[in-house]
């Protein structure tokens, strides 16, 4: 049992680690301090090791050594993780030796006696032996991680809490009710039946990688045409009418082998998995399409299901799958609850936050703080590091920089008039973002209105392929005039239609990605083929300054959005630090970067600063 509590402030530390997107959060006294993945110290996507650098962030952040911190929370259980593991390969045996034998010994050095591994971790980050932590680590479940981190944020008294994801220790798909500061289990689906490893497991058929590539093939959906839906429907699902389901196993190699799929499910759809950076042929268009389709079926069941039996008016969304952000916006419009939050942090990262919070709220049986209507306590998810304008004026000098250091308000004329001139621009300001969208902070920025937007970013700024879709941040008072969409989306998790009104007509004959090349609306660079977009809404309340360069572009415009993207290449986590942003500027076709109050322009700096990401530019 974890010991009782010391007198208040109390801090909790929670922490993810070993699968991928690691993190570590700090709260005290239940407010969130601090909140960051490994990824961005170590520039290892997805880094999966233990977050030394995320936690040694939290504790500046909150001025405070290791031990002082009164708990640790890891975000799951491992013994019951290795009961899973076990009983599969039983329940399968003898297929699957292979991956037993490979694994086994993994799990028996490292991963089964997490306890002591985390707690040598922690030892190391202590700046003395006596400073290091007093008191025993605690585990939270992987799907309550999930489901606290939901709803503890969120601006509900209460709420029905849904997570989907590939799989925790046993639970592939949970509902919760949160009421106050409790948080109970109502329903769970176990492992192997998962739409989170489902989806996956159609991500690297169609040549994308597990846990980082699925957001692709939800990019790639609207080029094709849901043909293979029936085929899914009768070989590889049964899907109960209230969003229930078991997978048959015959088609799937991820209980036992060491890929997603076998022979039959290849047979099945036609032929071998696509190598990455193969072409894209139709049929990945296609099988794209049809995998979303019965996704966005199954979610839209189990949470209208779960409404009636509940009568909940309010939905909070966890888990890998709360990133399928156009699922999220049919929920938003066909579920029937008056309000959708989706923790900002979805995935594994995020379950570094739950656990501490499910810690605070259920193990110490705090209240929750008020939160006003339509509030959160995500701070807008800027939890990460920041840095002055000294700090990165140091930085700038010592790379050989050549930059200005203007006024708040110079900075906001340059930026928003060089935007509307067509300039590409890093903007580097504030405290990093937590979870994997870039919002307004560590982002790219562009003119929605230019037609080639789109194509310059993908080739000559992020090197990836050339489908992949733009989000706009828009003005929250202005997200009427551009989108179909009567709610905030701060954290970009909600996908909404263009207004009928700016959209323009089309030739209906082009197919596939021939239709990447149609202008289809009067913001073409964040309009999907689909006539959709991504939306972020942006307030003054919680991001004053990217909301004044918004509102500073619109009047030199009359457009209230921008094009966002995350500020990194392909294959590189999201910068973490001003030598990170200098790096990426230098290293594509940015014409401009604002880092704080110091703005650069690409024609000044020296060419010996030149990087060189050619190798990253996409095959297509």
């Amino acid at each position: 049992p974890c010991p009782l509590p010391r007198a208040p402030p109390m801090l909790i530390l929670g922490i993810s680690a070993y699968f991928h997107d690691s993190a570590a959060a700090l709260l005290r006294d239940g407010v969130i301090v601090a909140a960051a993945q490994e990824e961005r110290f170590t520039r290892v996507k997805h880094d999966a090791r233990f977050p030394a650098q995320a936690l040694r962030y939290c504790l500046r952040e909150a001025g405070v050594e290791l031990a002082d911190v009164d708990h640790v929370v890891f975000f799951e259980k491992p013994f019951l993780k290795f009961e899973r593991l076990l009983e599969t390969y039983l329940a399968f045996a003898p297929r699957g030796f292979a991956s037993f034998a490979t694994a086994m010994p993994i799990w028996l050095r490292d991963k089964l006696f997490q306890k002591k591994l985390i707690t040598d971790e922690l030892k190391a980050i202590a700046t003395s032996p006596d400073l290091a932590l007093r008191n025993p680590i605690c585990f939270s479940e992987h799907h309550l991680s999930h489901a606290a981190s939901a709803f503890y944020p969120s601006p509900f008294e209460r709420a029905l809490v849904l997570t989907m994801d590939g799989v925790g220790e046993w639970a592939t798909t949970t509902a919760a009710i949160g009421n106050g500061n409790q948080l109970d289990i109502l329903r769970e689906m176990h492992f192997p039946h998962s739409l989170g490893l489902l989806y996956s497991a159609f991500t690297t058929y169609c040549g994308f990688r597990v846990n980082s590539g699925e957001y692709k093939l939800m990019g790639l959906a609207p080029y094709g045409q849901p043909r293979f839906l029936d085929q899914i429907r009768e070989h590889l699902i049964d899907l109960k009418a209230d969003g229930s389901f078991r997978l048959n196993l015959d088609y799937f190699d991820y209980c036992t082998g060491l890929s997603m799929t076998n022979a039959r499910f290849h047979a099945l759809f036609g032929g071998a998995p696509r190598a990455p950076e193969a072409p894209i042929e139709a049929r990945h268009l296609d099988l794209a399409a049809s995998i979303q389709k019965l996704t966005e079926e199954i979610v839209l069941r189990l949470a209208t299901d779960l409404r009636r039996e509940t009568g909940e008016r309010h939905l909070c969304l966890a888990g890998g799958v709360a990133l399928n952000c156009v699922a999220n916006g049919r929920l938003l419009r066909e579920a029937g609850f008056e309000q959708v939050w989706i923790q900002p942090a979805a995935g594994d990262a995020g379950g570094a936050l739950g656990a501490a919070l499910a810690h605070w709220h259920r193990a110490q049986g705090a209240p929750r703080s008020a939160i006003g209507p339509g509030g959160d306590g995500m701070a807008g998810a800027y939890l990460g590091p920041q840095f002055d304008d000294d700090q990165i004026a140091r930085t700038l000098d010592q790379l050989g920089a050549v930059y200005t250091r203007l006024s708040h308000a110079e900075l906001l004329d340059r930026a928003a008039a060089d935007l509307a001139d067509g300039q590409a621009m890093g903007w580097f300001q504030g405290r990093a973002e937590y979870g994997p969208r870039a919002l307004g902070n560590r982002s790219i920025l562009a003119d929605p209105r230019r037609s080639d937007t789109q194509s310059v970013l993908n080739l000559k700024v992020k090197f990836r392929e050339s489908f992949r879709p733009f989000a706009p941040a828009v003005l929250a008072e202005h997200v009427g005039d551009y989108f179909d969409l009567d709610a905030d989306s701060p954290y970009m998790l909600l996908v909404a239609p263009v207004r009928e009104d700016l959209r323009l007509p089309v030739d209906d004959q082009a197919t596939g990605l021939d239709r990447l090349k149609q202008l289809r609306s009067s913001i073409p660079a964040v309009t999907h083929v689909d006539y959709s977009a991504r939306v972020q809404t942006v307030s003054a309340d919680t991001n004053p300054r990217f909301h004044a360069l918004l509102g500073r572009f619109h009047q030199l415009t009359g457009c209230a959005a921008l094009v966002n993207t995350s500020f990194n290449v392909r294959g590189e986590p999201v910068v973490g630090s001003p030598e990170d942003a200098f790096r990426c500027f230098m290293g594509t076709h940015l014409d401009r970067l604002a880092i704080g109050n110091c703005y650069l322009l690409k024609s000044e700096q020296p060419a010996a600063l030149a990087s060189n990401y050619a190798h990253l530019l996409p095959a297509d």
